[in-house]
């Protein structure tokens, strides 16, 4: 192994925990921050891309901290969240959150998951994404965390089975949709719209106002 490595690794850490450390004053220490921010980090261990990793590991470990802050009851004033969750991250439920980001207005927090997470996204999810003007790209397969489980209000799993852990109180959904893996952009277009009028029913359902 390159001595460089753990350089780097140490670096981007410290830098992302700084910069957490000051967003979340007042309500987690470095000492909270510190590890998730390292387990963010490693869950991108094998991710293919090595330029992002300091992006991903910074955005993976806020979302949990604010997950977190949420449970605690630190963060009263948060919107309804949903957290969609398949099996490898990289392309349906990739796709929802992408929708609800877009039809929801940032009115609902959106986080995903895989139990298995991916190396990268769905090239073509990512396309037939693109051709309805939401793009994901710069999106990126994670586990689900426990912490972000509870803090959702709807969980939704798309074939990962009994891997998603059960909290009390919580509404659970189960959409059954083809996997994309390996198919083409044609392919996929189809479960993009599927995906889309599932969503549209979710925010009617959980009473969103959009206007």
């Amino acid at each position: 192994m390159s001595l460089i490595e753990p350089i780097e690794e140490n670096e981007i850490i410290q830098h992302a925990v700084t910069q957490l450390a000051r967003k979340y004053a007042g309500k987690f220490d470095e000492s909270t921050i510190t590890p998730i921010v390292r387990e963010a980090y490693e869950s991108f261990a094998d991710a293919k891309v090595r330029t992002f990793v300091a992006v991903f590991t910074a955005r993976y470990a806020d979302d949990r901290l604010r997950a977190l802050a949420k449970v605690e009851g630190l963060i009263t004033d948060a919107p309804p969240s949903v957290l969609f969750v398949c099996v490898h991250n990289a392309g349906r439920s990739q796709m929802a959150a992408g929708w609800l980001r877009h039809l929801s207005k940032g009115k609902i927090e959106v986080y995903s998951g895989g139990s298995l997470p991916g190396k990268d996204l769905n090239a073509a999810a990512v396309e037939a994404m693109r051709e309805v003007g939401i793009d994901i790209a710069n999106e990126f397969p994670k586990p689900f965390a426990v912490e972000i489980v509870q803090a959702a209000d709807v969980v939704i799993t798309m074939g990962c089975g009994d891997t998603c852990p059960i909290f009390p109180g919580k509404r659970y959904e189960d959409w059954a949709l083809t996997d994309p893996a390996g198919l083409g952009v044609e392919a996929v277009r189809p479960i993009r719209d599927d995906i889309k009028r599932r969503v549209e029913d979710l925010i009617a359902d959980l009473s969103i106002s959009l206007n």
